[in-house]
């Protein structure tokens, strides 16, 4: 087994996307449930991110997700921790309890249990939001893959959600 937890692939993506971040002078703060702390262990692989990684949270529990950031409980059992809604006020929670500029909220599904029809093993919700700007959401199922596999595609598709999130700061308006 090797000593480094992550590809070198998503490290060069890593340290591309603080980079960028950091060219920004943006700081970025990670809501993760399903992915339970890989988003911000990624980043903070890199050495020298802490000055882009301004906090993470790992919101696994409903709880968590309205102690640490503010998910209204009301929310949660009205649509389920795995939703559109809840995915979207984890991200601008976070915000709202950071000093950070971009966030992302991941809440999925991981399995190998506890889907359902409604709610898939493979389901996973997404938002990022900036500060005083945009907050976008993007539903994707990974279908019945690993626990491990659907983790590691969640971190993925939450950097393209940042990638996209930084590119709009420099967009013209």
């Amino acid at each position: 087994m090797s000593e480094q937890p992550f590809s070198q692939k998503r490290m060069e993506r890593a340290a591309a996307l603080l980079d960028t971040l950091r060219a920004l002078k943006l700081q970025v703060v990670t809501a993760e449930s399903c992915t339970g702390g890989l988003i911000a262990g990624l980043l903070t692989e890199i050495p020298g991110s802490s000055d882009v990684v301004e906090r993470g949270f790992v919101t696994y529990s409903n709880a968590g997700k309205s102690e640490m950031i503010g998910v209204s409980a009301d929310l949660i059992a009205k649509h389920g921790a795995v939703s559109k809604p809840v995915a979207i006020a984890m991200a601008e929670g976070a915000l709202a309890h950071s000093k950070a500029d971009i966030s992302v909220a991941v809440t999925g599904v991981a399995g190998p249990g506890g889907g359902t029809v409604e709610k898939p093993v493979g389901l996973v919700h997404f938002a990022t939001a900036r500060r005083n700007g945009e907050t976008f959401h993007s539903e994707q199922h990974f279908g019945e893959l690993s626990r491990r596999a659907i983790r590691l595609a969640a971190v993925d598709f939450a950097f393209s959600l940042l990638e996209r999130q930084a590119g709009t700061v420099t967009a013209p308006r």
